[in-house]
């Protein structure tokens, strides 16, 4: 800790941090013996965290992320919009098709920032907000290999055809590594298979987002 940091805040934002980590909740003596300092402060911070609604404590004891959190997530989508646009406009314009960053939002993929191409005659419509099942359409179906492994993340990319809209192909890649993020980038594109090489440029672009969210 330096001279123009707060140790209180900090504690507390590590409290956070533990507690988002965990489905289970940590109880007192847990949040102690991780931040290794004694009961007593940890009782306090969890007091204020509850006030802010941040925290919140079972029956058991057990302190989890409160439902305050939401509204500060509602203002994280236009900061990650427009870090990942100068990526997203590269890859559209690159590959000549709609581009997309989509987010985990619940059981749901939900895309929070697109980008048409300027040069192409046409191309899929495709609009901030859409909403689809995880397990539909190369986007969600990217989030879902995202969450294994990456020995077994194969090339990296998925490629689909006609699952969300008949005749659009899509090809999406996993955005790993940034901290509280989950979701992917893709491209989609009115053909009947995605080339190969575009799902590898798809990759890059998923990286160069990464890059810009950390």
């Amino acid at each position: 800790m330096t001279a123009e940091t707060s140790q209180t805040l900090d504690r507390g934002l590590r409290v956070l941090k533990l507690l988002a980590d965990t489905d289970h909740g940590l109880t007192v003596t847990e949040l102690s013996n991780k931040l290794g300092v004694n009961r007593t402060v940890v009782y306090r911070l969890l007091a204020t965290l509850e006030q802010h609604a941040l925290v919140r404590r079972d029956l058991g004891g057990r302190a989890r992320v409160g439902l305050g959190v939401l509204r500060l997530g509602r203002q994280v989508h236009p900061l990650v919009r427009e870090a990942a646009l100068p990526a997203l406009r590269s890859l559209a314009e690159e590959v000549g098709a709609t581009a997309h960053l989509t987010l985990v939002d619940g059981t749901e993929a939900l895309a929070v920032a697109v980008v048409e191409p300027s040069w192409t005659d046409y191309h899929v419509a495709y609009r901030t907000g859409f909403r689809h099942p995880l397990d539909r359409g190369a986007a969600g179906r990217a989030v879902l290999m995202g969450r294994g492994p990456e020995k077994d993340l194969g090339p990296g990319f998925v490629l689909t055809h006609g699952e969300l809209e008949a005749g659009a192909s899509g090809a999406a890649a996993p955005v790993r590594g940034v901290t509280g993020i989950e979701g992917s980038v893709g491209v989609v594109m009115l053909i009947d298979a995605v080339p190969q090489q575009v799902g590898e440029r798809v990759v890059k672009a998923a990286q160069e987002v990464a890059d810009a969210l950390r």
